[in-house]
């Protein structure tokens, strides 16, 4: 064993730090860290590295990401969790936790003075340059009356250790804090792969947490309805904690929404559902102060609601946080934090915090350009996050211009003395190394004060000497630990409080945009399977082409390939005059299954799939996570290749429409009717059926010899998927008629048009009736007409040839006039059920100069 623990923590004892977690100044293990380090020791390097690729595996198979702007890796970098936790004893944590309640309740009483009575301005213990010259005082918030028992909901706190060894307040977080999600995310995981580190160690659970906010948003509804309605609004897929956002949507059990499913009218902010418009009586919103409403706020937002402000005015909903409580983001009020806490609570500040010096005021301006190189330097507000200056690594010309910009605008520095983040033992290439760390830890508003998260969420420095803590810069996370003496509970118990209501309840209720992603998710992944299907058949006669080079073979693949610019609208394609393109077929057909700016490719089918279908996480299963990762990596893999060759291409769509079939498989096992699935359907069926017109129209309407006809045939037939079904069926010679009868005219095969129309009626009609006079709907009645069409087909009208063109017209025209029927039930879907109003403008220009 001693040998064990000396490879794990070998040079992790010789490292040399200010303060470490772990290590006593005598280079001592500390009392707190000694079972967990026994553990790890028994554990051992190889079984945890075992261990850790497992977390990362497993994260990567649920689809935790974190979004990292620029991030040359993509938009959505999976989530990074170190194996071994951070901890900190219970004792510690007493203090902890009553330093947050009482810093909670404190930015409590400034948000509600600063927007009300604004006694700190007036009686000096402000400047009021801090609070007026800050992006965050949102004038139009204020005397705005509220009424839960608070103002600020949900607090955050940014901790690390001091000097003097305790734990600092180094930012505060309250528009709309992050990381709760992620450090429940992070629990699971290390409890699920690793549940020996747990052996003799009592750690505290969320449990009542996460009860205590499920409690907080039905209690702080603005009426006393007995299922009050809650959304969390997002601002969308691109946002860095969007897994979050969907996250937290899918384990409260409240809607994800975004700004244009929402609306106000008659002041109340309303829902817009499938069936109609229902009232919202509490917004956890996860969208920053000045985007929630253009008419008031920043009128080139296009992620909140025209109108919300003056509903909350009106004391019709409640927003979490408050409009407006990002002004309490402001380091400026650090050095003035004493004052206030003696002023509203007659005590002394319980947590330090990093030390501040405000520039507005002169004698701390100039301590600060005495000796600039020693501090760090911020703008008092957070509306450009990469302005801060660490001073000691400014060049001469650099901290010049600094000063100048001080001199000219003192009011909008603020100058902090830097701190050392300690060190915690992170596993990293089979040991132990130190790593600095920061802490964020949330608090709830209760009737009675605040509740406490026990732990939260653990940043870890990317580097070993790198300084700074930060996701966007590519860190990590770590589970936090609070550990007791005494038994905790284990069972993760969180049971929501029966009263709530506010999901979705029936197919009514179902979020128009959530509706439309649905739609259009069918349709993209109908296109893509479509287009693979049929790019895969051509690339398999490619390959018989290889070994019988007969004319009418050669002749077909002229038309296949003419039929893919006609199927997938990818022209000129293979339709153009230079007869370049038919001779290295390849670089077309690679052009249509990679290049995601080619307007009808596969590549853009799946970008616009994955952009709808990743808006609606929060209904995946972790198994259409999977799948939906696969499939992502097949293509990333395919891009990477050297050479495209046809074997090549077409194992590739071998293995990519398994999965496309897979994840469709799940999305119908996974996704309720009630949940918008219907609307998935619906989509599909109509993508399918548009597609598969074109499939028809592109081989089907012209006269070949018969020779030639047969190779057609059989090659739709098996682009189709159909060609054992036809034999079957038929036990013969393959011939046209047969063909359209199986494919078109067949009342019984799931494949034939016939059929597909049909299911798209009876899914069209189950859709909410939006008017109560009995009428039917725009697409029920287009789709009436297509029915009706489809009973008229007479297959010897269809097989009739007009021998001036040499062309089935009756069987193209009618194909035509199908498939414009569905273009247009698809536009008066959209127009019933997911067309939103237009923005709203702000009729005076707020951004006065002077």
């Amino acid at each position: 064993m001693k040998t064990v623990t000396k490879t794990l923590f070998e040079n992790y004892f010789s490292a040399s730090t200010r303060y470490d977690e772990l290590l006593t100044s005598k280079m001592e293990i500390k009392d707190n860290w000694k079972v967990l380090s026994q553990n790890l020791s028994k554990i051992g390097p190889e079984t945890l590295a075992l261990k850790q690729t497992e977390i990362d595996w497993l994260l990567a198979e649920n689809g935790v990401t974190y979004n990292v702007y620029n991030d040359p890796k993509g938009l959505n970098r999976p989530w990074d969790l170190n194996v071994v936790p951070y901890i900190i004893h219970q004792n510690e944590w007493n203090k902890v936790e009553k330093g947050i309640q009482q810093r909670a309740e404190l930015l409590n009483l400034v948000l509600k003075d600063l927007y009300g009575k604004r006694e700190l301005l007036k009686n000096g213990i402000i400047p009021p340059e801090v609070i007026y010259a800050h992006s965050g005082f949102l004038r139009s918030c204020d005397k705005i009356q509220y009424k839960t028992s608070k103002q600020l909901l949900i607090y955050a706190a940014d901790l690390a250790r001091g000097p003097d060894g305790r734990l600092w307040v180094v930012n505060d977080r309250t528009q709309a804090p992050s990381g709760m999600g992620y450090a429940l995310e992070n629990r699971f995981s290390t409890s699920k792969i690793l549940p020996e580190l747990y052996k003799d160690i009592n750690v505290a659970q969320p449990s009542n947490f996460f009860n205590d906010l499920n409690q907080l948003l039905l209690n702080s509804a603005t009426t006393n309805v007995e299922s009050p309605m809650v959304v969390i609004l997002t601002p969308g897929p691109h946002n860095e904690t969007y897994f979050e956002h969907s996250y937290l949507s899918s384990f409260l059990g409240y809607p994800l929404v975004k700004g244009n499913d929402l609306v106000v009218r008659h002041g109340k902010v309303w829902l817009k559902s499938l069936k109609g418009l229902k009232q919202v009586d509490v917004i956890l919103r996860r969208i920053d102060d000045s985007f929630m409403d253009p008419l008031e706020l920043r009128e080139d937002s296009y992620l909140g609601v025209a109108g919300l402000l003056e509903v909350v005015r009106l004391q019709n909903v409640t927003i979490v946080n408050p409009i407006g409580s990002g002004v309490l983001e402001n380091p400026a009020l650090n050095p003035f934090m004493k004052n206030i806490c003696k002023y509203f609570l007659d005590e002394d500040l319980m947590l330090p915090q990093i030390a501040s010096w405000w520039c507005g005021q002169e004698k701390e301006r100039k301590l600060v350009l005495e000796d600039l190189s020693s501090f760090v330097v911020k703008r008092i507000d957070r509306s450009n996050r990469e302005h801060i200056y660490f001073c000691e690594f400014l060049d001469k010309k650099a901290l010049e211009n600094l000063k100048k910009e001080i001199l000219n605008y003192p009011h909008k520095f603020v100058a902090q003395e830097k701190i050392s983040f300690s060190t915690a033992p992170n596993f990293v290439k089979s040991e132990l190394e130190p790593r600095k760390i920061s802490c964020r830890t949330f608090a709830i508003a209760k009737d009675d004060g605040y509740s406490v998260m026990p732990g939260g969420l653990v940043r870890v420095a990317p580097e070993r000497e790198e300084l700074f803590v930060s996701n966007q810069r590519g860190g990590t996370s770590k589970d936090f630990w609070v550990v007791n003496d005494l038994p905790q509970p284990n069972l993760q118990n969180y049971s929501w409080n029966k009263t709530n209501s506010s999901a979705s309840k029936g197919l009514n209720d179902v979020p128009s945009n959530t509706a439309e992603n649905l739609f259009w998710s069918g349709r993209y992944i109908g296109r893509a399977l479509v287009t693979a299907r049929y790019l895969r058949m051509v690339l398999s006669q490619m390959t018989h082409a290889q070994y019988h080079d007969r004319k009418p073979e050669s002749e077909s693949l002229k038309i296949l390939f003419q039929s893919i610019t006609q199927i997938t609208s990818t022209f000129p394609g293979f339709m153009s005059e230079n007869e370049d393109v038919l001779h290295n077929p390849l670089k077309e057909i690679k052009a249509i299954i990679l290049d995601d700016t080619k307007v009808g490719s596969f590549a853009q089918s799946m970008q616009s799939f994955n952009t709808s279908y990743y808006s609606l996480r929060n209904l995946w299963s972790r198994d259409m996570w999977r799948v939906f990762d696969g499939i992502q990596k097949h293509i990333k893999n395919l891009k990477k290749e050297d050479s495209y060759t046809v074997f090549k291409l077409t194992n590739f769509f071998d293995k990519i429409i398994t999965r496309l079939i897979a994840f469709m498989a799940l999305t119908e096992e996974s996704i309720l009717v009630r949940q918008g699935l219907l609307l998935y359907f619906i989509g599909l069926q109509l993508e399918n059926s548009a597609m598969n017109i074109e499939k028809f129209r592109a081989l089907l309407i012209v006269n070949y010899d018969e020779e030639l006809e047969y190779e057609i045939l059989e090659s739709l037939l098996n682009s189709h998927e159909s060609l054992n079904i036809y034999r079957y069926s038929y036990n013969s010679y393959l011939s046209l008629e047969n063909v359209l009868n199986l494919i078109i005219l067949d009342k019984e095969y799931a494949r034939s048009l016939t059929y597909q129309m049909h299911r798209l009626k009876k899914d069209i009609d189950k859709l909410p009736v939006t008017n109560n006079n009995g009428e039917l709907t725009v697409c029920q009645e287009n789709m009436n007409v297509v029915i009706s069409k489809m009973e008229r087909l007479n297959i010897a009208d269809m097989l009739t040839i007009n021998p001036e063109s040499n062309m089935r017209e009756n069987l193209d025209r009618s194909l035509s006039e199908l498939s414009d029927l569905l273009h247009t039930t698809s536009l008066s879907i959209s127009d019933t059920y997911f067309n939103h109003s237009q923005p709203q403008k702000q009729l005076v220009d707020r951004n006065i100069t002077t």
